[in-house]
């Protein structure tokens, strides 16, 4: 994983992306930069409208976009739906346009998919998920559109930054969740 190296525009031969939207993307990047079989791990934006949106211009939620990451893992190491549990276990999906204090249409729970076999893995979880949570979940489940990389500052920001508040208060709880629930899938 790299800041300077940006995602290719296709996945790595036998490799797949998955492009997912919960939030924040500080916090979904960190907890898959730290899971087994994800190869890289990228912030940015997709599902707008604005062509080359700045994070400023997500901010005002008026371009479309939401804050995703576009992970690139490796089918032989971790499963999509593994990828997809774990996306389901670090935020609400019963939630529309918000996760905690994130508010905006840039924050909502969106899964973009790049196959139809990655749409019919996540149309059977979200029923799954919705069954087992007793409630309507509102992610959204969409083919992936173009995918615009973020900013470089954002690029591995809890790593860089995890004593900033946002990254203490909100992210390091989300992580510590996340080791507990995952341990066998975690990074050694």
């Amino acid at each position: 994983m790299s800041i300077a190296k940006p995602l290719a525009a296709t996945p790595s031969s036998g490799h797949e992306f998955a492009t997912l939207g919960g939030g924040c993307f500080w916090c979904l990047e960190a907890v898959y930069m730290d899971l087994t079989g994800v190869v890289d791990v990228e912030s940015g934006y997709s599902g707008g409208t604005a062509a080359a949106p700045s994070y400023e211009a997500v901010c005002t939620g008026t371009t479309g976009h939401a804050e995703v990451v576009r992970i690139e893992f490796d089918p032989a190491q971790i499963s999509y739906r593994q990828v997809l549990e774990v996306f389901f276990a670090i935020h609400d999906p019963t939630t529309r346009n918000r996760q905690g204090n994130d508010i905006g249409t840039q924050y909502r729970s969106v899964i973009f998919y790049h196959s139809p076999e990655q749409e019919a893995t996540a149309r059977q979880l979200l029923a799954e998920v919705g069954k087992e949570l007793g409630q309507a979940v509102v992610t959204e489940l969409l083919p992936a559109p173009v995918y615009w990389r973020a900013e470089t500052y954002h690029q591995e920001y809890f790593p860089h930054h995890p004593d900033q508040g946002y990254c203490a208060m909100v992210i390091q709880p989300k992580l510590a969740k996340f080791r507990k629930a995952f341990a066998a899938m975690r990074r050694r």
